[in-house]
């Protein structure tokens, strides 16, 4: 397959998920939907340490409303990676999410335990990167007693992420530091399992901003993010409007690299 091709695929997959996002826009105008303001920050590592392992290490923290109106979610998650080439990978982990400003009124912050499976691939061109991931994730969210006071129970769903990424460098250095390129990326969350009844939809993401190469593995993504969510009600819908500022650090310690 040529690049051309590839470049058209690529094309027309983002195209297709711009026009889903903006069907699901308009097919929720009847509903409720709350707009949220939000600035979301993040450093992602994946780290190389021989032929067939490695690691992932991320944090990530949300503000809440009004781009700077208090947290709303922190995230820290690693896992281990084990490659099956150089292009792809498969990776299992944990994660806990701390919800600082969680539904219902409450007045104190609930946590998730999330163990994650995923497969990651990448597909690199000369004028064109793209990278994709299937992630399971199970999540154990604490309920809460009243709104002062944690539950010892559970609610508990599996949810299935696919995320598709394009990069377009800007430059002729391609992907060299110092330079920009173009970034857009979509991605899809499904709930699944018993407790799920109104929402098997849960959120679409779509990305569209730069990338700044401070090296020739590493890069500063930032940009403008949507997260268009179903709530558990089913007729409940929150659209935020995010300014999305990301690190990614990718180390290969690897003996001769």
């Amino acid at each position: 397959m040529n690049q051309d091709s590839v470049l058209i695929k690529a094309a027309r997959y983002i195209i297709v998920s711009v026009i889903v996002f903006f069907v699901a826009q308009v097919s929720a105008q009847t509903k409720q939907i709350t707009s949220f303001n939000q600035v979301w920050a993040g450093y992602f590592n994946q780290t190389r340490l021989s032929s067939k392992w490695g690691f992932w290490a991320e944090a990530q923290v949300r503000t809440n409303d009004k781009f700077f109106d208090n947290l709303f979610q922190g995230i820290v998650r690693v896992g281990g990676t084990y490659y099956l080439n150089d292009d792809t990978k498969l990776t299992a982990g944990y994660a806990y999410v701390n919800n600082f400003s969680p539904a219902n009124g409450a007045n104190i912050s609930t946590p998730e335990h999330r163990p994650w499976q995923q497969i990651q691939w990448h597909t690199k061109y000369p004028k064109l990167r793209l990278m994709q991931w299937f992630r399971l994730e199970e999540r154990y969210r604490q309920r809460l007693l009243n709104v002062n006071e944690l539950d010892n129970s559970f609610a508990f769903n599996w949810r299935v992420r696919y995320n598709f990424l394009m990069q377009v460098p800007l430059s002729r250095k391609r992907f060299q530091p110092n330079t920009f390129s173009f970034i857009t990326n979509n991605e899809v969350f499904v709930n699944l399992g018993k407790q799920v009844v109104y929402n098997t939809f849960d959120q679409n993401r779509f990305f569209v901003g730069l990338a700044y190469q401070t090296t020739k593995t590493d890069n500063l993504q930032f940009g403008y993010l949507n997260v268009f969510q179903q709530l558990t009600t089913g007729n409940q819908y929150k659209s935020s409007h995010v300014a999305r500022i990301f690190y990614f650090h990718n180390l290969d310690l690897r003996k001769g690299k």
